[in-house]
């Protein structure tokens, strides 16, 4: 019976220590010491998966990566497209750039996207959709 205490113990300490880590010091370190920006979705979500399994080690873990500042993107990167700057990627006849689009989300968020891919399945979107971002839809 001692050692059955004994595993179930460790299993417990073990569980506890691995969600009381913080997603965002644990996969960032070098985030560490910011005091404000943008705040990362990837390590929100992480931290809200750690919510749903453990109450309070995920409410800690949010504590920690706002404390340490490790939430938040680095040197003022961001993780979108300024909706103002899409207007010069569409063209007169509603079509989209795609060699503009690709140099604006690289200047904006610093990641290289292979638009001119063949695999890229591309949707074309409503009228509604143009409105809500101040572009003029072209009949």
């Amino acid at each position: 019976m001692r050692t059955k205490s004994r595993v179930i113990g460790g299993v417990l300490a073990v569980t506890l220590v691995t969600q009381l880590t913080a997603c965002g010091t644990l996969f960032y370190p070098d985030r560490r010491g910011q005091i404000e920006g943008r705040v990362d979705p990837l390590i929100v979500g992480l931290n809200a998966i750690g919510i749903l399994f453990y109450v309070i080690p995920g409410l800690i873990a949010f504590g920690v990566d706002f404390a340490t500042g490790a939430i938040y993107l680095p040197g003022g990167l961001s993780a979108q497209v300024n909706p103002d700057s899409l207007q010069d990627v569409v063209g007169a006849d509603g079509k989209i750039d795609t060699a503009k689009l690709k140099a604006l989300i690289e200047t904006q968020t610093g990641h290289s996207l292979p638009l001119d891919d063949p695999r890229l399945i591309q949707h074309s979107g409503s009228s509604e959709q143009l409105a809500a971002y101040g572009l003029r839809p072209a009949a």
